[in-house]
C-alpha cells in the first residue's frame, strides 16, 4: 500500500468514526440539554404624575397607570406606590419629564422588580 492509500483509508476510517459521532452530538441536544439563550423581556412603564398648580411639589402625585404599569412590571403594590410618589415628588422633575424619564431609569437599574 502506498502512503497516498494509506493516508486515505485512515481519513475515511476517521471520516467514519466522526460520522458516528455526529449523530450522538445531536441526541446529546434533543434531550434537552441546549446551550443557555438570554431571553429578553420588554417592560414599559407609564410615567404619569399629576402636577399641582405651583411649582411646589406639595400636591404632586402618582397617577393610577404608572403605579399600574410598576406593577404588572414585578413590583409589589407598595413598592410601586413608593417607587412612583419617589419619581413625581421630585423636585427637579417639575416641568422637566426627562427628569422623571432618568430618575425611573435608575431606582429600575438599581432595585429591578422580583416578580
Amino acid at each position: 500500500m502506498t502512503a497516498f492509500k494509506a493516508l486515505s483509508a485512515a481519513a475515511v476510517l476517521g471520516g467514519g468514526f466522526l460520522a458516528m459521532a455526529g449523530p450522538a452530538s445531536a441526541d446529546h441536544q434533543v434531550r434537552g440539554h441546549h446551550p443557555h439563550v438570554q431571553q429578553t423581556t420588554t417592560v414599559v412603564i407609564n410615567v404619569s404624575c399629576f402636577r399641582g398648580p405651583s411649582s411646589e411639589v406639595i400636591w404632586d402625585r402618582p397617577n393610577p397607570q404608572f403605579v399600574d404599569s410598576l406593577v404588572a412590571a414585578g413590583y409589589s403594590f407598595p413598592e410601586a406606590h413608593a417607587i412612583a410618589e419617589r419619581v413625581c415628588r421630585d423636585a427637579a422633575s417639575v416641568n422637566r419629564p426627562e427628569n422623571a424619564e432618568a430618575t425611573m431609569y435608575r431606582i429600575f437599574a438599581e432595585n429591578p422588580p422580583r416578580g
